[in-house]
């Protein structure tokens, strides 16, 4: 990457909203041609994680982060037997269909509705005793309804079924046809294997699942800078996590840089270590040189992050990345850009400055794939809760088992936003819908900037610097007045 200005451009210490991309001449037909692959280790064909924060990363948001070509980070927060529960899922899932919610014939519409708000494909499918669709039930169906009635006397019986292995053309069209948008996968024995939705059908044209070597969906998991570090991360990857994200706020710490060799002995070379968060080239220096192979960045611009208004400490995003990602390339590795992203934009700006996969967080908060249940509130809009990993309420639930006045003494230090609502809106409600904006936008910055790949989109780019009227001036406007 290089700056419009550099002698000027260089010395600037910037934030996202300071920067912009300049076009450059594209020799391709379609941006379909561009590869976004990451550059850190093989596996995806997304360069977005989700990030180890609890009311982002569980099951849900792992597996469609897997089936995208991205990639889940389990929060460090997560009991061992859970992520044992939900590595074991994601291990056995058929990687190009949606999990599939289930009831029983004689199940109530309470019971529908307690699980159909857990995926967006908007569909509880009635099976038998053998796993065979007999009808399904919509949110629709669930309208002007006693909670109490039975599923058989509400579902639409006989439903469109997808065989299993059906091109995602045809079963667009088999969709279309029949005028559904989403219908059961069964296999060559009628058994059901999943849920396509026809918005699904074209967006899995985009790019392949992240799988590991055995084609099985990939998942990561953090382990914070404990004592107990080398030996959580040896159980994670004997769970079957594929990649280890060794978390704390301040990454540039003795703790961390003690806990990154331990655990680099505990779990080999082949798995990939990814540890951080820093903001500096000294940073990234230490944590290589300790075991990791991907450096986390940026301290202090996520939504819940309060990190910069209670210390000071901090750096702007760009810089931050564009500095980091030079040094972590010098020595043969990676960075990960972390938290800021609000649209694409921000995720094209951080790989021009050199990032392998940019870490994504409230963003993805407000979909159904996110952890917690779906609230309501007076006026009758759907949202749920979200918190800081460094707030009041991470640091009660992370210190639960300490004596009553330790976990007192440690609830001072907090960082981050313990409870904020993040909407569900239309648009922007499933996993699947925001990762195709993110997606598409990547496509399109590739072929603005000229380029094939996420290399050649790092060292093609060229980058200028903006005054807040020219980030402003950016915006789109939907209404215009004389």
């Amino acid at each position: 990457m290089q700056f419009l200005h550099p002698e000027r451009d260089a010395q600037l210490e910037l934030a996202l909203d300071d920067v912009f991309i300049v076009p450059g001449y594209f020799d391709g037909s379609t941006r379909l041609e561009t590869d976004l692959s990451p550059v850190d280790f093989p596996g995806s064909s997304l360069p977005l994680v989700s990030a180890n924060m609890s009311a982002v990363t569980g099951k849900r948001m792992a597996q469609s982060m897997a089936r995208y070509g991205g990639l889940g980070v389990l929060p460090q927060d997560m009991d061992l037997a859970t992520v044992e529960r939900i590595v074991g899922f994601m291990k056995q899932a058929t990687p190009h269909y949606d999990t599939a919610l289930t009831v029983l014939p004689d199940a109530t519409l309470r019971d529908v509705q307690g699980i159909i708000r857990k995926r967006a494909h908007d569909m509880v499918v009635v099976v038998d005793q053998n796993r065979r669709p007999v009808g399904i039930v919509t949110q629709a169906d669930l309208r002007g309804k006693d909670q109490y009635s039975p599923v058989e006397g509400v579902m639409s019986p006989q439903p469109v079924t997808i065989p299993e292995g059906m091109p995602n053309r045809d079963a667009f069209r088999l969709l279309e046809a029949n005028r559904v948008k989403a219908a059961p996968v069964v296999d060559a024995g009628g058994q059901l294997c999943g849920v396509l939705t026809r918005n699904d059908a074209v967006r899995l044209e985009l790019g392949t699942p992240s799988l590991d070597p055995e084609g099985r969906l990939m998942v990561a998991a953090a382990v914070s800078i404990a004592s107990s570090a080398r030996d959580v991360a040896a159980r994670l990857q004997a769970q079957g996590v594929d990649v280890i994200v060794l978390d704390t706020a301040h990454g540039h710490q003795r703790r961390m840089l003690d806990a990154l060799r331990e655990v680099r002995a505990a779990v080999g070379s082949e798995t990939p270590i990814v540890a951080g968060n820093v903001c500096t080239v000294e940073g990234v220096r230490d944590l290589v040189e300790a075991g990791a192979d991907v450096v986390k960045v940026n301290i202090g611009p996520g939504a819940m992050c309060t990190t910069r208004m209670q210390t000071g400490v901090g750096r702007p995003t760009f810089t931050t990345v564009l500095h980091c990602a030079r040094e972590a390339r010098r020595l043969g590795k990676q960075v990960w850009a972390d938290g800021g992203v609000r649209a694409p934009r921000d995720v094209a700006l951080y790989l021009a400055a050199g990032a392998a996969r940019v870490m994504v967080g409230s963003l993805l908060a407000g979909t159904l794939e996110s952890p917690g249940d779906v609230m309501e509130d007076r006026e009758g809009l759907l949202y749920k809760e979200n918190h800081g990993m460094a707030s009041a309420r991470a640091v009660s639930e992370r210190t639960a088992g300490l004596d009553s006045f330790e976990r007192a003494r440690k609830s001072l230090f907090r960082e981050g936003i313990s409870s904020s609502r993040i909407y569900i809106t239309e648009g922007r409600d499933s996993v699947g819908r925001i990762l195709t904006e993110l997606l598409t936008g990547l496509q399109s910055a590739f072929t603005y900037v000229g380029a094939g790949n996420c290399e050649e989109f790092h060292r093609k780019a060229v980058v200028g610097v903006q005054g807040p009227a020219g980030f402003v001036e950016g915006m789109p406007r939907s209404e215009i007045h004389p």
